[in-house]
């Protein structure tokens, strides 16, 4: 699998693989089998160090419908597949195997690129018989990952969805999102967009670790007040809460977040489905041994003794005492902190969406 030039090859075993050294700026540590495939691609990575490669790929739609109700939207949207950010947690690793790579480091160091996006977007949305519904940015890998600076991918799809007046909704964990201040306010006056930052927390040590190359929790912070002040609907997720790794910080995250202007704070509760499971567990051996039988105890506890909890209604939110105190902290804060926004009407304005479907009908 290594050669001695510490290169991986593409025909990796039935076992994970783990790097010789840790790669600095990457959450997982770990080669994983692919459970579709004996063969599968990877990216490049040498001992010294793992480099993102960029691929770009064709799909015919854009548009995904989501058949959670853990989710509040039915339709999302994602210009990228993999995500560079590397949160080790995240749920959306194993889709990485549905295109031949490993649900470890390739899903954070092999980025698909879909450039067609924007077009794809159009056609969807100009369709005769398309009624207008928010599509959420982000359901599955990062719309502001690093790489959209360069591509602004992202940004073309708003602008799309601004010539067109449809509703948009984003989440991200990336202050890139400022760049496309301008779009946003147009759209927000409007009332055809929201955005949430998702802040896992407070302590940066722990934040360059497990979502490595996500931005600051300060930038973060900064974000959530800038798009606040310039009139864009913002919330904050703490998405997720890992018991005894970031939980102690829940009323913290929530008092800065109304501190800088978010309007409400939700939580997502951690849950290792799949892949994430080994890619969990690797990390946390490496990192912080110490917390390894604390934590994955806890999190074994609020999904009914398993890490593989795929139960709607439950998954997200978790079960038992732990889950139930932190349910009462969060009610707790939003009550303390955001009784200020109870009322004030988020809602998205649908209405502009038929008169601005064929821009060229305004001429006559």
């Amino acid at each position: 699998m290594v050669g001695y030039s510490g290169i991986i090859m593409t025909n990796i075993s039935t076992i994970p693989f783990e790097l010789p050294v840790i790669q600095k700026g990457r959450g997982a540590q770990v080669l994983l089998p692919n459970r579709f495939s004996a063969e599968q691609k990877v990216g490049s990575v040498n001992i010294d160090g793992v480099r993102t490669k960029y691929i770009n790929i064709y799909p015919k739609t854009i548009i995904n419908e989501v058949k959670s109700p853990d989710i509040p939207y039915d339709l999302s949207m994602n210009p990228y597949q993999g995500c560079e950010h590397g949160c080790v947690y995240c749920y959306a690793r194993p889709t990485h195997n549905y295109w031949g790579y490993d649900a470890g480091l390739s899903f954070e160091s092999v980025i698909l690129v879909k450039r067609d996006a924007p077009a794809l977007f159009h056609q969807a949305i100009t369709r005769k018989k398309w009624q207008a519904r928010p599509v959420m940015l982000s359901g599955n890998t990062d719309c502001y990952q690093p790489i959209e600076k360069k591509l602004k991918i992202t940004r073309k799809i708003l602008e799309v969805a601004w010539q067109h007046r449809h509703p948009i909704s984003i989440i991200t964990k990336n202050a890139l999102i400022l760049r496309d201040l301008d779009l946003l306010q147009e759209m927000a006056q409007h009332r055809l967009v929201k955005v949430a930052i998702s802040i896992t927390g407070i302590d940066e040590d722990m934040r360059q670790i497990l979502e490595p190359r996500t931005s600051t929790y300060r930038k973060r912070f900064e974000a959530v007040r800038d798009l606040s002040e310039n009139g864009i609907p913002v919330s904050v997720i703490m998405a997720p809460i890992i018991p005894s790794l970031n939980d102690h910080e829940l009323f913290d995250v929530a008092r800065l977040s109304a501190e800088h202007g978010a309007y409400d704070i939700r939580y997502i509760l951690v849950r290792l489905n799949q892949e994430v499971e080994p890619v969990f567990k690797d990390w946390i051996q490496k990192h912080l041994p110490d917390r390894m039988d604390k934590v994955l105890n806890k999190i074994a506890a609020i999904h009914g003794g398993t890490m593989q909890d795929s139960r709607f209604g439950i998954r997200m939110r978790g079960e038992g005492k732990y889950a139930d105190i932190i349910h009462e902290q969060m009610a707790l804060a939003r009550k303390k902190y955001f009784s200020a926004s109870n009322g004030v009407n988020y809602d998205f304005d649908l209405s502009l969406y038929a008169k601005y479907k064929d821009p060229q009908l305004s001429l006559f």
